[in-house]
Formats: structure tokens, sequence, C-alpha cells
């Protein structure tokens, strides 16, 4: 197996980074339940570095895998149905679930019929993905997806392409047969060339083009009590794998829901976490874990958080992984330095340029 990067990895395409290989794991409905997540902990410290880290697709990340050791890793998941054992279809399991959602409402019934068509689907580019966010009010509205299916201020759900105000109204029951066919429409219009549905500039059929503008959207999930547990943060997104057994002692639960905000929401804990210190503060995994990064980003991001009124976001480089919205403060790595710029995102023009973390520091009066 040669390593592969430059796109999201999955579990039986996994990515070199600095640390080793990223496995993906894409939980069906982001739900693990205990067996699935002590499974998962011991094949981690096993066959990886014992990291492990919650992505903004609300997907789970091992790192530290090996080319010796990344295949049985692979075949512990699949013991654990957190990945299928066919890698065409487990590529195309990129679905994103509002993880507010409750056995029968609409989102469950939704997800559950997508993930039993996925063999309908075209082969897709490897960064696209679909959203099921149908609950009374939207909240996945700024997590990646291409294609959602969402509540419209009208009460009704609609079908979305990323990139567009509005969407088009779908007749209750037939929302999968409509992703599945804007899908298909997707890819025999060129939109594997865009490599993404918000890049693709091809007019929307007629069918998918409606007027139904998406429900205002509510505040994402928070560290806390929440209806159906408590929300844990996690800083910087990552826990490692004893950290995350020892989790559940602490909270009794019956599973744990990934989701796209560096959070896990714990069913039936009743237990309030501490407050996240970092809950402000975006960092991708920066150098040297990452190839791509040329400084080091989350030991800098926690000196400076406490000294930054908004949101910081300190990123490797250009891509911005970590955080793709503007931040008020944000550090973009650049041969070996730091481009600083106000209300932006990584790799906008800086408003100072080439700092090192002395004069970051004393920038912001964190020396």
């Amino acid at each position: 197996m040669s390593a592969v990067r430059g796109w999201c990895p999955t579990a039986w395409r996994p990515m070199a980074a600095g640390d080793g290989l990223l496995v993906r794991v894409r939980p069906r409905l982001g739900r693990l339940d205990c067996d699935q997540i002590l499974g998962l902990c011991a094949a981690a410290v096993r066959y990886g570095n014992g990291q492990i880290d919650v992505t903004n697709r609300a997907n789970l990340q091992i790192r530290g895998a090996t080319d010796s050791s990344w295949e049985a890793l692979v075949a512990a998941l699949v013991d654990l149905a957190l990945v299928d054992p066919d890698p065409q279809r487990e590529a195309r399991r990129a679905i994103l679930v509002a993880p507010n959602w409750q056995t029968g409402d609409d989102t469950y019934r939704i997800a559950t019929e997508l993930e039993a068509r996925l063999a309908e689907l075209p082969e897709l580019p490897g960064k696209v993905g679909f959203a099921i966010d149908a609950g009374a009010t939207p909240i996945l509205t700024t997590a990646p997806a291409d294609f959602r299916i969402e509540r419209a201020a009208t009460g009704r759900l609609i079908l979305r392409a990323e990139g567009r105000e509005t969407g088009v109204a779908i007749a209750l029951g037939k929302e999968v047969d409509a992703l599945i066919a804007l899908a298909q429409w997707f890819v025999a219009t060129g939109g594997a060339e865009a490599g993404r549905m918000a890049r693709h500039t091809a007019p929307l059929p007629d069918w998918a083009a409606g007027g139904d503008h998406p429900a205002p959207p509510a505040a994402p999930l928070a560290p806390g009590r929440h209806p159906l547990g408590a929300g844990q943060p996690l800083p910087f997104g990552r826990i490692d794998a004893d950290t995350f057994i020892a989790m559940l002692a602490t909270f009794p639960a019956s599973a744990v829901r990934t989701t796209p905000w560096r959070l896990l929401l714990i069913e039936g804990a009743t237990h309030v976490p501490a407050r996240d210190p970092l809950a402000a503060t975006d960092a991708c995994v920066g150098a040297p874990a990452c190839p791509q990064a040329s400084v080091a980003t989350r030991d800098l991001a926690a000196r400076l958080a406490p000294f930054v009124a908004g949101h910081l976001h300190v990123s490797g480089c250009a891509r911005g992984c970590a955080r793709a919205a503007p931040a008020a403060v944000v550090l973009t790595g650049r041969d070996g330095r730091y481009d600083l710029a106000f209300d932006a995102r990584a790799g906008a023009p800086p408003t100072r340029a080439g700092l090192d973390v002395r004069q970051i520091l004393d920038h912001f009066g964190a020396a």
C-alpha cells in the first residue's frame, strides 16, 4: 500500500501525515455504542498511536497507523460495524447527520434510507458529501456538505445544492430519490471536474431549482446539558484512547454521538462537562504531524487564546483545514513563519507577514 494524500482519507484509503497514516471512520448516524467505542480505542492503541480526531464532518480519524498495521486496523473496524467491508460502498458513506436526531424522525428516516441505497449513487469526488439536517431548525448550515436536505422557512423539507441560496421542496418520502438524482446530474454535467458542488457552475435542472429559503439556523450544539445527554468539548477536536475510555466511566452512557463542532454528545449523561477554555479557538494539527504545514500551531494557539477577543484560527498552511469560516484573528503558516490577518480566512492577504512566535506574542501582549 503506497501512502496517499491530497483528499479526505477513508478507512480503505488512508492518508499520509507526519505521524503516520490517517484512517477515517464514519459511524452510522454519527453514533457509537459503548462496545464500539471500547473496540475502536483498543484498535487505535494497537494499530495506531492512540490519538483520535473528531473532524468537521463528524467523522473519527485514527492517527499513527503504518503501512504494516492499517489493514489490521480496518479489519477490526469492519468487525465493529464501523467500516463497510466493501471499499466502494464505504467511499460513498460521506453522510453528515444532524446529531440531535431521534429514532423515527425525519433526519433518522432519510439518513437510514440513504445509507441503504448507497449503491445507487454515482462515483463522486472524494470530498463530496451529504448533510441530512431535517429537524425543526437547521443546525448544519456551516458544516461542509454538497447536497443538503434541510427544513425550509415554510416548514417543508427542501433539497439544496451547496452554493445556492434556495432549494426545492421535496415530497415526503421522496427525499432520497431527489438526492440521488441530483448527485447523478452533478456527475453527468461535469461536477467531478469541478470537485465540489459550490464550484460547479452548471445551471441546476429545472426540477431542482426551487425558491425555498432554509429556515434560520439554530446554534450548534454547545458544551453542557442537552435534551439527549451532555455535550463534552474536545480541545482542538482531539482525544486519546485512554481519555475516551475514561470518559465512559465519568459519564455512564449507552452511546456517544459525534458532531462537527469539536464536541461529543454523550447520550444519557447528567454531569455537566467543564468549560472548554479553547472553545473559540481552531488550530489544525500543524507541523510536524502534517506534511503540508510549515509551522507548529496548537501550542501557539493555546498560549494566544486568552489574549484574543473573538475567534482565533491558527493554520499550518493556507488550506485552513481546521476552519473554513472567517475568524477574528487568523494566523497562517508560510515558509516557517506566520502571516497575521483579521476577520479573514486562512491564507488571506496578511496585515503583517513573516512573523515569528515571539513577534506574535508581543503583538497581542501575551509574551
